[in-house]
């Protein structure tokens, strides 16, 4: 363009000096010509860089749809999840002798855990600590043993001549209306039962498995203890150990997912005891108002079975019904059944809710599922470890849930 100019004001220069000279090769002849050329020599527009961005692709077309893959992707990943549970279902099982007294101890020590916590911030040192708490256990668990023992001792010939006569007061009530059964035939009904109890082969069995159920209890219980000794005394080094073996950046949240599950089987402990105590004194108090005998081993015996949820007390409750209905008589045994019914209801409803629902927050059909399938698989000690392992996966699952990693946020360009 600059050209251009220099040479329309070379030609206006000329033309007013009256001289006519040539244009030069290559410049226009006319102004239409200079400004054609002009725009010719304009450079155009850039074009754009090419997108680095590839092209969106055309929508897949899959001959399955995506939410039956979706399903199918689950469905395996949940299978794999049940096998590998059933797999360490079936291994536990099978070492069954050491692991279940492992997590009797287990519970035991997180019951316990909080006294000797206790001594040792009064100054105790850890290995004292640790002995006098596990000493006092041992002192309370024999201790009332030995007064059941005693109690029973001093009133089992009564109920036992009160038992006979209850029984002769059952025949007199199946001999008559309405079941009309006469002496023979409930003779020999009963002989037919002894018969079977006094089969050579049968006794043969029942013995062999009686003393094998016999050893696996002593071996452990004193597994069950040696394991409580030192979960009391060494039980933060031996949980120091087993996050170690987790990889360098999850040992924190597995450090502090331990704490949150420890806590929480603490908490179920005491508070599945409070429920069992209030649970024995309620029966208790009812079988000495209504005069039953052995009424203080028959409390005991509901403590213990208070520790299977929603079932144990109302099980060992019937054994009481049942010494009613023999020593005392049918109106007796119904009152302790409709007491026993009532002692039930307001634990159900009022005590257990308030208790267990402040310390372990489980709902009630997952503890009637868990005690369902414990029972399944595991008889009295599955019920007795399923709520404790539901409770166990709620918290950390929820604490692990709420502190998962999450990515850093992106910087604003």
């Amino acid at each position: 363009m600059t050209r251009w100019l220099t040479d329309v004001r070379q030609r206006f220069a000329q033309a007013a000096a009256g001289q006519q000279a040539p244009p030069p090769d290559g410049a226009p002849r006319s102004l239409g010509e200079a400004v054609a050329s002009a725009a010719a020599s304009e450079p155009g527009p850039v074009p754009p860089p090419p997108s680095s961005e590839p092209a969106p692709r055309p929508p897949e077309t899959h001959p399955v749809p995506k939410v039956v893959r979706d399903a199918a992707e689950w469905s395996w990943r949940l299978i794999l999840i049940a096998a590998a549970v059933a797999g360490v279902g079936w291994l536990a099982w099978e070492l069954r002798v050491v692991i279940f007294p492992l997590v009797a101890g287990l519970l035991l020590a997180a019951g316990l855990q909080p006294l000797v916590r206790r001594l040792r911030m009064a100054g105790w040192a850890r290995g004292p600590a640790a002995a006098v708490v596990f000493v006092g256990f041992l002192l309370v668990v024999v201790g009332s043993l030995t007064l059941v023992g005693n109690a029973v001792g001093g009133q089992f010939q009564d109920v036992v001549d009160q038992a006979e006569e209850g029984l002769q007061e059952i025949r007199n009530w199946l001999s008559g209306p309405p079941f009309s059964i006469d002496e023979a035939q409930l003779d020999s009904y009963i002989d037919r039962a002894v018969n079977v109890f006094q089969d050579d082969s049968s006794v043969t069995e029942q013995a062999a498995t009686a003393a094998t159920v016999a050893i696996e209890i002593l071996v452990g219980l004193a597994l069950a203890l040696f394991a409580l000794i030192f979960f009391l005394y060494d039980g933060e080094r031996i949980w120091t150990w087993v996050v170690r073996l987790f990889p360098a950046r999850t040992r924190a949240r597995a450090a502090a997912a331990g704490d949150v599950a420890w806590l929480t089987l603490g908490q179920y402990i005491r508070g599945t005891v409070l429920v069992a105590l209030f649970d024995a004194v309620a029966i208790t108090v009812l079988l000495f108002i209504l005069q039953v005998p052995l009424a203080l081993p028959l409390g005991v015996l509901v403590f213990f079975g208070a520790f299977v949820p929603l079932i144990g007390a109302f099980v060992t409750g019937t054994v009481a019904v049942l010494v009613a209905l023999v020593t005392q008589g049918l109106l007796i045994a119904i009152v302790v059944l409709a007491g026993l019914i009532v002692v039930q209801q307001v634990e159900s409803n009022v005590f257990q809710p308030f208790i267990l629902g402040r310390m372990v927050r489980v709902h009630p059909l997952a503890v009637a599922v868990a005690v369902a399938i414990g029972t399944l698989a595991g008889s009295i000690i599955g019920a007795i470890i399923a709520v404790p392992i539901i409770a166990l996966v709620n918290t950390v699952g929820s604490y692990l849930a709420s502190t998962r990693e999450r990515p850093p946020p992106v910087a604003p360009g």
